[in-house]
């Protein structure tokens, strides 16, 4: 009974390590082609809404964006989860390299022409519909 129970003992140190190994190994991702509409051609403003599906902040500031979308129907709304979807992850990271943005958090919105980002469930409802304001009129 004793060589059984150090043979049963070594089996499960190996599977625990085999396991640990599998999980802290680093996951290599493939880069995603990333490509940011230019909407100086277009004449769209384009509002990048990043979010995490279980971010308790993010989902008090959903409403809101939904209803600037119903108010601005001219407006391009992204509204992108950012923690499960690595191409809307790669989106978020390319847009802070290209726009020089150093923090990133959700949530998060970009409005590509004013280039500067909201964040947090105060700053997104008290600024955002006037940047959208300020952007239309510079697309008239």
């Amino acid at each position: 009974m004793d060589n059984t129970l150090k043979i049963i003992t070594g089996l499960f140190i190996v599977i625990l390590v085999a396991t640990a190994v599998f999980f802290i190994q680093p996951q290599q991702s493939v880069p995603i082609p990333i490509t940011i509409p230019d909407t100086s051609l277009t004449g769209n403003v384009t509002v990048y809404f990043f979010y995490g599906e279980e971010c308790p902040h993010c989902h008090n500031v959903i409403p809101f964006i939904q209803n600037l979308s119903i108010k601005y129907p001219d407006v391009d709304f992204q509204v992108l989860e950012t923690w499960h979807n690595e191409s809307n992850q790669a989106l978020f990271q390319s847009l802070h390299r290209k726009l020089g943005i150093q923090s990133a958090g959700v949530p998060e919105v970009i409005v590509i022409g004013n280039n500067t980002p909201l964040v947090g469930e105060r700053d997104i409802p008290s600024h955002l519909e006037s940047v959208i304001v300020e952007q239309l009129k510079k697309k008239q």
